[in-house]
C-alpha cells in the first residue's frame, strides 16, 4: 500500500480547518467505499441510485448474482419493490453490509431479503455437506436498515442455512421482522433494534432449528409478540442481555406475550432466557413477558410431559397480566427473577412437573403500584404440578387473590426459607395439595387488620408437614391432612 506522509496529512487538515474559518464551501465527504472492492460488490456499479424513488429492486438483485463474495450498501434509500433472493449454492457466501447510513425500503410483499440454502442436515459436522461449507457457511447481514413500505412486506427470511449472522440490522415498520422458516441451524441475532412492526419480531415459524443466539438487542413495539416460536422442531435457544418490550397488539389483539414458545403441534426445548429486561403492556388481553406452553398433546403410550428444560434467570419482568406463564412442561427452573406489577399474577405454573422456583423477588413498589398499578395483583399460581421445589422467594404486597402463594391440586412441593408479607388475605394457601411440606418460612401481615387474616390455611390433601414457619397471623390446617409442628404464631 502506498504510504502518505505524516507532514501531508497535517497540511490537509489545516487546509480543512482555515477554510472553515475562512467560510469557504467545502466539497463534500465522499461515499465510504467498499470494505474491499476485490470481494465486495457496490450495489451503484450495478445500477443502483439510493434516491428513494427509484427501484433499484434489480439492481441489488444483480450485485447479489454477481458472486463476488458481499454486496455493499452505501449511504442512501434503496427503493426495492419485490424480494432480493440470495440463492447461496448458486452466488456462494454472501455478506451484505453498510457502514450504518443504508435504508432499504420494501415496497412490495414478501420480505427484502430472502436466504435460501441447502442444508438439511442437523448442527453436527459430520451432518454438513461440502458443497454447505463451500458455498453457504455463514450469511451475514450487517450494518443497515430495513423498512416496510407495504401491509406484506417481511424484513429477512430464511430457510435451509447453516450459521447465519444478523448484527446492527434495524428493521421496522414491516410485518415480521426476522422470519425463519423449513429448516436451519446455528442462527445469531445480535445487537440489532427490531422496532415497531406489525408481526412478529423474531419468528421461528414452524421451522426446525437447533442452536440459535438472541443477544443484545432491543426488540418492542411489534404487534405479534417479541420474539415468537410457533411448533416446529426447536431446541437450544438462548435470548440474553436484551430489551424485549410492548410487543403486543392492541385491546382486540390475540393474546402474545413477549417472549412466546408454543409446542403446540411441534416441539420446543432447552431455553435460557437470561438478563434481560422484559416489560409491557398490561392492557394488551392475556399478555404475558414470557409463555412457555408445552402443548397438550400427550406422548404416545404415555402420560408423560416431555417439552421444557426452560431456564429463567436473572431477568427483570414488569407491567402485563401474567410476568411469567408457563404450562405443559417439565424441568423448569425460575431463578433470581424482579417481579412487579402482575396483574392476573406474577408467576403462573400450570400442570408441570420438577419445576424449581428459587430466590425471586415479587415487589410492590410504591413508585410503579400508583393508578392502575395499584389493581397488580402480583400473586404465585401453581396448579395441577408435581415434583417441585419453592425456596427462597420473596413476595410483599400481593393483592386482590385468595392468597399471595397458592398451590392447588399439587402434589410432593417442597416449600422452604420463603418471606411473605403485608399479602392478603392469606399468604400461603394450600388447596387439595399432598405429600408435600412448608418449612422455615417466614409469613405476615403487619398492616391495619392483618391480625384478622390468614398467614397460611390448608384445605384438604393429605401426607403433608407444616414445621417451623414464623407466622404472624392465623393459621388453619385442616388436622387430618398434615403434620403440624414448631411452627410459632406471633
Amino acid at each position: 500500500m502506498r504510504q502518505v506522509s505524516k507532514p501531508l496529512i497535517v497540511a490537509a487538515c489545516v487546509l480543512v480547518v482555515l477554510g472553515a474559518a475562512a467560510g469557504l464551501e467545502l466539497a463534500p465527504a465522499p461515499q465510504v467505499p467498499a470494505p474491499d472492492d476485490a470481494s465486495f460488490s457496490d450495489v451503484r456499479r450495478f445500477g443502483a441510485t439510493g434516491d428513494g424513488a427509484t427501484d433499484d429492486t434489480a439492481a441489488i438483485q444483480r450485485a447479489v448474482d454477481a458472486a463476488r463474495g458481499g454486496v455493499w450498501l452505501p449511504g442512501g434509500r434503496y427503493r426495492i419493490t419485490k424480494t432480493v433472493t440470495v440463492d447461496l449454492d448458486r452466488v456462494g457466501p454472501m455478506a451484505i453490509r453498510g457502514d450504518g447510513t443504508a435504508t432499504v425500503a420494501i415496497n412490495g410483499p414478501g420480505p427484502a431479503f430472502r436466504f435460501v440454502g441447502t442444508h438439511d442436515g442437523t448442527a453436527a459436522p459430520a451432518t454438513v455437506k461440502d458443497k454447505v461449507w463451500r458455498n453457504q457457511r455463514a450469511p451475514m447481514i450487517d450494518g443497515f436498515e430495513i423498512v416496510g413500505d407495504h401491509p406484506e412486506a417481511d424484513g429477512i427470511e430464511a430457510a435451509g442455512t447453516m450459521q447465519m449472522i444478523l448484527s446492527r440490522v434495524v428493521i421496522r415498520q414491516a410485518r415480521h421482522a426476522v422470519h425463519l422458516v423449513r429448516r436451519n441451524r446455528n442462527v445469531i441475532v445480535s445487537e440489532c433494534q427490531i422496532y415497531d412492526n406489525r408481526g412478529v419480531g423474531v419468528f421461528y415459524d414452524q421451522v426446525d432449528l437447533h442452536q440459535s443466539n438472541i443477544s443484545g438487542s432491543h426488540i418492542s413495539y411489534n404487534a405479534g409478540g417479541g420474539v415468537v416460536i410457533r411448533g416446529g422442531n426447536v431446541r437450544n435457544v438462548q435470548i440474553g442481555t436484551c430489551d424485549i418490550e410492548a410487543n403486543m397488539g392492541g385491546p382486540e389483539s390475540a393474546p402474545t406475550a413477549n417472549v412466546l414458545l408454543d409446542s403446540t403441534g411441534g416441539s420446543i426445548g432447552e431455553v435460557a432466557i437470561v438478563g434481560c429486561t422484559i416489560q409491557h403492556a398490561h392492557d394488551a388481553p392475556d399478555s404475558a413477558n414470557i409463555r412457555f406452553d408445552g402443548g397438550s398433546e400427550p406422548v404416545p403410550f404415555t402420560d408423560e410431559l416431555r417439552h421444557g428444560n426452560l431456564t429463567i434467570a436473572d431477568n427483570v419482568l414488569s407491567d402485563v397480566q401474567v410476568n411469567i406463564d408457563v404450562r405443559n412442561a417439565r424441568g423448569v427452573t425460575i431463578t433470581g427473577n424482579t417481579l412487579w406489577k402482575g396483574y392476573q399474577h406474577n408467576l403462573r405454573i400450570t400442570a408441570c412437573d420438577n419445576v424449581v422456583i428459587e430466590g425471586n423477588v415479587c415487589d410492590r413498589n410504591p413508585r410503579y403500584h400508583y393508578g392502575d398499578g395499584s389493581q397488580a395483583k402480583l400473586g404465585l399460581l401453581m396448579v395441577d404440578c408435581n415434583d417441585c421445589t419453592l425456596t427462597g422467594n420473596h413476595i410483599y404486597g400481593a393483592g386482590d387473590l385468595a392468597a399471595a402463594m397458592l398451590l392447588r391440586r399439587c402434589r410432593r412441593i417442597n416449600i422452604t426459607g420463603c418471606t411473605i408479607l403485608d399479602a392478603g388475605p392469606c399468604g400461603l394457601l394450600l388447596d387439595d395439595v399432598s405429600a408435600s411440606r412448608v418449612s422455615d418460612c417466614l409469613i405476615r401481615d403487619d398492616r391495619d387488620g392483618g391480625k384478622d387474616r390468614y398467614s397460611l390455611r390448608v384445605i384438604g390433601g393429605r401426607d403433608n408437614m407444616i414445621v417451623d414457619n414464623l407466622l404472624g397471623n392465623m393459621i388453619a390446617v385442616e388436622s387430618p391432612s398434615s403434620h403440624v409442628e414448631g411452627n410459632v404464631v406471633d
